[in-house]
């Protein structure tokens, strides 16, 4: 192939791969779609990089390590991702194109006796490479469409089929005799592949790891609010205990101050009476640890906001709703709902209101909020509250992954400067041990 032809198709499979790694990683960490800038500075950096490499006569892996450092970047700088996962994963995302770019490549030559097809100059070998990369170009456009993330257990299940089949394919092709191939290049992909079935156990750990961690957080946060509500509930009962003993006391009081005319400080005199329960009587309550917890503690954050607060609740009993995902709905939506509510300038408008409503064995989840200003859309969903003129964003991703799980979904509306969200989750009773 003439130099420019071999630059051009370089050039374009390096847009491929870095738009495939992108929205991997957006998928596998949770972080934002990747957007047209994004795409455009990971494409345009792509063919920039193979230039310079044809340019100076660089060897092969200086293309591979420049091309992750520019995906790294575009991750972090546009899908506002982890560095060091994205670092992680656009590492063994090249040295998994690597190989499968071997493997077709050998395979083709073994199939047609033809050597050529592991040499990327040639016409048989464009042809190779480009069998990989339209089928990167479908994996893209697959994210690009649906735009979800993966479920854990399924990403892993599928990244370890691929990576298995990819070492059984290295380990026959040893066995065959069509095509020679020298020890040491079989040898290292082979060695590859085992790193690459490491690297994915590895990341499904991390994973489990970040997720108990969050647990652990909730639980202890938990913890701590059912021994703040528990001293409450003491000092309550004692006060009640103080009152019912002077209760004759007190009765004398009022009937002094009312008999002279003093209705205000009789008034005065049961709000004094009153306050020291009070903080126990606006807690909820609902049998639920996670619920209650956040439920209380969204409560605490809205009245340090000057954040109307309501809440009607009718929670059921003894379901099989998993603690982490009620977090991930609830949660989310009330993170998002007082986030919005934060940002009104008149304080007496700012209000968070919570229903919880069991119909059947569906459980509805409304959250109404009011907001600044009409919620922007970006690619048929809302910007997050973190971003210039948006209100809810990516919590409601996690919360309508969440919902998913039991047959739910998420469903948002806005009018007359009240937001509303709405989560229905299907449920059924679980026999109590």
């Amino acid at each position: 192939m003439t130099g420019w032809l071999l630059f051009f198709s370089s050039a374009g499979a390096g847009i491929v791969r870095s738009a495939a790694c992108l929205f991997l990683i957006s998928c596998l960490l949770g972080c934002q779609k990747p957007g047209w800038k994004s795409l455009l500075a990971g494409g345009a950096g792509s063919a920039g990089c193979v230039l310079l490499i044809l340019a100076a006569e660089l060897p092969g892996y200086s293309g591979i390590l420049l091309e992750t450092l520019l995906i790294v970047a575009c991750a972090v700088r546009f899908l506002k991702a982890d560095l060091r996962m994205s670092l992680f994963l656009s590492i063994f995302y090249q040295i998994a194109v690597s190989f499968w770019q071997f493997l077709i490549a050998a395979w083709l030559g073994v199939l047609f006796h033809c050597a050529a097809f592991l040499r990327p100059e040639t016409v048989n070998g464009q042809i190779a490479v480009w069998l990989l990369h339209l089928l990167l170009a479908a994996l893209a456009g697959y994210l690009w469409r649906d735009a979800v993330q993966f479920p854990k257990s399924q990403a892993f299940r599928f990244a370890s089929v691929i990576v298995l089949a990819g070492f059984l394919a290295v380990i026959t092709l040893s066995e065959q005799t069509a095509l020679r191939i020298a020890d040491d290049t079989l040898d290292m992909w082979t060695l590859l592949s085992v790193v690459l079935m490491m690297s994915i156990l590895v990341f499904h750990i991390n994973r489990q790891y970040e997720a108990e961690k969050e647990l652990a957080k909730l639980k202890s946060d938990q913890a701590k609010l059912l021994e703040h509500d528990y001293m409450a509930l003491n000092r309550a009962y004692a006060v009640n205990a103080k009152l019912f003993h002077d209760f004759h006391n007190h009765i004398g009081v009022l009937r002094q101050l009312l008999s002279h005319g003093k209705a205000n400080e009789a008034v005065q005199y049961l709000d004094e009476l009153q306050a020291p329960v009070q903080e126990m009587t606006d807690t909820i309550w609902t049998g639920e640890e996670t619920v209650d917890y956040l439920i209380n503690s969204k409560s605490a954050a809205a009245r340090q906001c000057g954040i109307a607060y309501q809440v009607q609740v009718e929670f059921p009993r003894h379901t099989n709703l998993q603690s982490a995902d009620l977090c991930a709905v609830l949660g989310n939506l009330l993170d998002n709902a007082l986030e919005a509510a934060k940002q009104v300038p008149v304080p007496k408008q700012r209000f968070v209101r919570l229903t919880i409503r069991r119909i059947h064995q569906m459980l509805v989840i409304k959250v109404e909020n009011s907001y600044a200003a009409a919620p922007a859309v970006q690619d048929g969903a809302l910007k997050t509250s973190k971003e210039p003129n948006g209100l809810h964003g990516w919590g409601l991703k996690s919360a309508q992954t969440a919902a998913e799980k039991y047959d739910g979904m998420i469903q948002t509306s806005y009018s007359s400067g009240t937001f509303q969200a709405v989560a229905t989750l299907s449920f059924q009773g679980v026999a109590v041990p």
